[in-house]
């Protein structure tokens, strides 16, 4: 399994952190193959990433999350991995539990698994607009699959092979983590959430302030809206595991 795993870092300017990241993921687990999208950094990103030893996939500008992650999925696609974890490069996850993520994907029990800081045993400060935020993003997300999704934000993710497939070829550009969920449910593809530990961003900040985080959550809505009114395709990807959110 540890072999056919790779793990994807989209970073745009997290020189002060990216280095940490990798080097806790080489030195707290057996995964080596690390991918780093430069999602056209302007700082040492770059650097830190290569003296490490990790493949870097540079974006020509900064392109957005969407873009980064779909870049890595397809790098991941091209070259055969079966399982893709993605993990921010703020040092917010804690890279022990990588295998937590990818155990009901090979159990077989799920196809797409997320990280949930809501299910978590640890304590995550968040600001109070963007904890409200995430809940009514969460209510929004679980009517519209079906069951419960309590972190339709979490930017730590496993994925299974036919999950990457889809991703690499249809992945949503502004609000990725939320509207995947919705897309991969509505493919008949397995999500599940496992809890996990977050912990403050080690260096930088987020690029989503209090009055933003109103904002975004509006715009994520609309966007959702959007992607359920869109005509199904005629050629629909099979998961080949069955149906329905797990």
């Amino acid at each position: 399994m540890v072999a056919r795993t790779l793990i994807i870092i989209p970073a745009y300017n997290e020189k002060e952190s990216i280095g940490g990241v990798i080097d806790r993921i080489l030195a707290e687990t057996p995964y080596r193959n690390i991918v780093v999208v430069n999602d056209g950094s302007t700082d040492a990103t770059r650097r830190v990433a290569t003296e490490r030893g990790v493949i870097v996939l540079d974006l020509p500008c900064n392109l957005g999350i969407g873009a980064a992650v779909q870049t890595g999925y397809r790098f991941a696609d091209r070259s055969g991995f079966d399982y893709v974890v993605r993990l921010d490069a703020d040092g917010q996850h804690d890279v022990s539990q990588i295998a937590d993520l990818l155990a009901p994907l090979v159990s077989g029990e799920a196809d797409f698994v997320i990280g949930s800081r809501a299910l978590g045993d640890g304590c995550h400060r968040t600001s109070f607009a963007r904890a409200v935020g995430i809940r009514i993003l969460a209510s929004i997300v679980s009517r519209l699959v079906g069951r419960p999704i309590t972190d339709t934000t979490s930017g730590f993710q496993a994925a299974s092979h036919a999950v990457v497939e889809l991703l690499a070829r249809s992945y949503p550009d502004d609000y990725p983590e939320v509207e995947s969920i919705v897309l991969l449910s509505r493919r008949g593809f397995r999500v599940r959430e496992v809890g996990v530990r977050m912990a403050v961003r080690s260096a930088g900040r987020s690029s989503i302030s209090a009055v933003g985080s109103i904002y975004y959550m509006i715009k994520v809505i609309l966007a959702i809206m959007i992607e359920m009114l869109r005509k199904e395709s005629s050629n629909p990807v099979s998961p080949g595991t069955g149906g329905g959110v797990k």
